[in-house]
């Protein structure tokens, strides 16, 4: 169950990226990707890499995971950016602007 609420909780949070720059590695399909993963794997961290039982969810399991978010989607927020800098610089390369 906890699983679900943080894939929710990533969700929920991936909504918020259309009032950023589209600079996601992959658009907004990759910041999807990002803020999944990592809802899902901030969550386990926060429970040492284990699965809270069925009962022990609560509201303190939606809060496991939006650090793991937002440290996910901006993972592919940076790769995004890298990648649109260096397309940038290998297009002034080839058309000689480079000095």
């Amino acid at each position: 169950m906890a699983i679900f609420v943080w894939v929710m909780v990533g969700l929920a949070l991936w909504h918020f990226t259309v009032y950023l720059p589209d600079h996601f590695r992959g658009g907004i399909a990759g910041a999807f990707l990002g803020a999944i993963f990592g809802s899902v794997i901030g969550g386990l961290l926060v429970n040492g890499f284990g699965l809270p039982a069925r009962d022990d969810v609560s509201l303190l399991t939606f809060f496991e995971s939006v650090p793991g978010t937002v440290v996910g989607m901006g993972i592919v927020y940076v790769l995004g950016l890298r990648q649109e800098r260096l397309e940038r610089e290998e297009q002034a390369t080839s058309t000689g602007l480079a000095g």
